[in-house]
């Protein structure tokens, strides 16, 4: 089957997109990815047996996609782009990244008619209300959240198969349109089996954190991430670790605030803002690491997404720290790979690092059952099975 992924966005990078792509080639299809540039990229390329087709955006257009569901202009002009990119690559099947693009590709599909899988990577409408545009004039009286969730429900009405990243997030989908379970398939964003068994070890890295006892996030560093609970806990664990050190590699807008509590809690030397680095290197960071942590905030998007860091920590053995956020949560206690802390509560979090600082046994057998459980249930090679049952029924 000739299957047209539609991503309104740059390629590479995107994990999720590539693994389910690259997954779909390995299966007998051929896949062809619909994308966006706004440099010198090449039009048309091969990577990992994608063929990838590049098509020319801009700033204004980037920014009108924030308008998607308030005004048309956005979907008119991917409309059009699209509609060159399914016939020149003679597509069978649609295959559509997260809902902006969607109002685009179901209207030009009634003159196709093809087979549409909607993919939903976020829970959208609930993510766009922790957006600061979305916070202050004039986004927050001209983007409505309610419009993209009624957008949402009639494309998932209008999809043949809706696939997402957690059972959390289905069972919503399922409260809110009982019609549509029956269509629902989940395919989580777990780890490709390459990323704990070829990888090249930094050394520099490890030496540097080698007498440390090191608390590791890795990611986007938004406010809502929870890195202010990690931030405060170091400053009282630190007299009870000397060695204590928080490592935090990723970034957002956000990070001057993290930065001004770590100056103002006057802990530059337990805290170490990486910036963003090459996903080559988190495997090296996270060996460093004792003890690895996901402290988001709880609301309607974290409650029922994977942060796909905990699956990498998972994977090389490491003890996992997480808020209880509820989808990260019972994964957690299901597999018994770490400690769960109450949300935003600074105490239950400190008491958490010591009881894993002081047990050093705990630390190595939550981190083997994390390592057992990623590499034997929860690696990309099982969780994919499902995705390629849906294109062989879809193609029946």
């Amino acid at each position: 089957m000739r299957i047209g992924m539609i991503l309104d966005a740059p390629f590479p990078p995107d994990p999720r997109v590539e693994n389910e792509a690259v997954s779909l080639v390995n299966s007998g299809h051929e896949v062809f990815l619909f994308c966006l540039k706004y440099d010198n990229e090449k039009d048309s390329e091969i990577i990992n047996g994608i063929q990838i087709r590049r098509f020319s955006s801009n700033k204004l257009e980037y920014k009108l996609s924030a308008l998607a569901y308030t005004i048309p202009v956005y979907s008119m002009l991917m409309k059009a782009k699209i509609d060159t990119f399914i016939q020149q690559n003679k597509i069978e099947a649609l295959h559509i990244h997260d809902i902006r693009v969607a109002e685009a590709v179901f209207k030009l599909n009634k003159k196709y008619n093809l087979p549409v899988v909607l993919d939903l990577h976020d829970n959208m409408p609930e993510v766009m209300k922790l957006y600061p545009h979305l916070q202050k004039f004039p986004g927050k009286y001209i983007i409505s959240p309610k419009k993209w969730k009624k957008k949402e429900e009639e494309f998932i009405h209008k999809a043949d198969k809706v696939i997402s990243v957690s059972p959390e997030f289905l069972e919503t989908l399922k409260t809110r349109i009982p019609s549509c379970e029956n269509k629902l398939v989940l395919v989580p964003n777990t780890i490709r089996k390459t990323f704990f068994e070829n990888y090249t070890l930094n050394h520099k890295i490890v030496e540097k954190y080698k007498n440390d006892f090191v608390l590791l996030y890795l990611g986007d560093t938004h406010l809502r991430r929870g890195l202010q609970t990690a931030i405060s806990a170091v400053n009282i664990l630190k007299n009870s670790i000397p060695n204590i050190k928080l490592v935090i590699v990723g970034k957002n807008t956000t990070d001057i605030i993290l930065m001004k509590q770590v100056k103002e809690l006057e802990l530059e030397s337990f805290v170490d803002f990486e910036g963003w680095q090459d996903v080559s290197l988190f495997q090296s960071y996270i060996i460093a690491s004792a003890v690895c942590i996901s402290p988001l905030h709880r609301n309607l998007q974290h409650d029922v997404a994977y942060a796909n860091k905990i699956f990498q920590y998972m994977s090389l053995g490491k003890p996992l720290l997480v808020s209880d956020a509820i989808a990260q949560k019972r994964l957690i206690e299901k597999a018994n790979t770490g400690l769960v802390h109450t949300e935003k509560d600074i105490e239950d979090f400190s008491n958490k690092v010591l009881q894993l600082y002081n047990d050093k046994k705990l630390r190595e057998t939550l981190g083997k059952n994390g390592e057992a459980f990623i590499k034997n249930e929860f690696c990309w090679e099982q969780t994919s099975k499902k995705l390629i049952d849906l294109y062989a029924n879809l193609k029946n």
